[in-house]
């Protein structure tokens, strides 16, 4: 879909992580070296992966797009920082080996690899993967935004837009997430609809869930996955709908699927799941 575009696929990629460093510094300072670990593995081993899988298949290396760097970020920023660095290298190598490499290689995969990967270590290491809902951090107590949530207890919304919570490393500070999706609408690298229509339909789903309660549905819309995934992962060029009318289609099914995931599901957040 980016073929039209005056910016090589290397650019497109430099672009998406220029918008990940407010919430990857976010993430450091809110966890601190653990977070660091956590996205140093993930990118290394997404790098070094692909490069090995290159060579081992005699393909030209593709290491220099800037591809693996994104995949491996966008990975790590879905894991708590308490997981153990091998399984986060583990979910990396799923990533670009079996989703991307695979099949083809960058344009060619049919599911988007961080996605992918995520969903894979959530059912493959449910123990640690997944710890970041109710694990209690040094440096942030309590149980994150979600678990409180499902209990029906209150969140300051304040915490949860500056990241004075728990959560997995790209979870806990919207304003840093939204930030980095102006910044990818100004460079064009994305356009509104689908972060809109998804963010969107969650927060009218669950305003009629919540019986009309706007306070609780904004915290809701403010915590998990849901911008990061709405700006960051929803929006892949390869396995998102290029026209602006299968972007908002695609952006209200992901927005339904993740409501019903998180009110009647058996796990705490549905955005993965419900863009897969």
């Amino acid at each position: 879909p980016h073929t039209s575009s005056s910016n090589s696929t290397q650019r497109t990629m430099l672009d998406v992580i220029i918008a990940l460093v407010p919430v990857s510094i976010a993430a450091v300072i809110l966890f601190g070296i653990p977070a660091l670990l956590v996205i140093a593995v993930c990118v290394v081993s997404a790098v070094a992966g692909e490069a090995v899988f290159n060579i081992a298949v005699k393909k030209e290396q593709t290491i220099g797009d800037l591809s693996a760097v994104v995949t491996g970020l966008i990975l790590a920023l879905n894991l708590p920082a308490n997981v153990p660095l091998w399984q986060a290298a583990v979910g990396s190598l799923f990533a670009v080996v079996l989703v991307k490499g695979v099949f083809g290689g960058l344009g060619k995969n049919v599911v988007n690899p961080a996605i992918a990967a995520r969903v894979f270590m959530l059912i493959a290491f449910t123990s640690t993967a997944t710890s970041a809902f109710p694990q209690k951090l040094d440096s942030v107590s309590g149980a994150t935004p979600l678990a409180e949530l499902a209990k029906d207890n209150p969140v300051n919304l304040m915490d949860l837009f500056l990241g004075n919570c728990g959560g997995a490393l790209g979870e806990t500070c919207a304003v840093a997430l939204l930030i980095g999706a102006v910044y990818l609408i100004v460079r064009k690298v994305i356009t509104w609809h689908i972060p809109v229509a998804f963010i969107g339909t969650t927060f009218l789903f669950t305003l009629a869930v919540e019986g009309g309660n706007l306070e609780t549905t904004l915290a809701w819309v403010l915590s998990g996955g849901l911008i990061l995934g709405a700006c960051f992962m929803a929006t892949d060029y390869v396995t998102s709908p290029s026209t602006s009318k299968g972007k908002l289609i695609f952006g209200i099914g992901a927005g339904v699927i993740t409501v019903l995931i998180r009110f009647w599901g058996v796990y705490p957040e549905g955005v993965s799941f419900a863009i897969l």
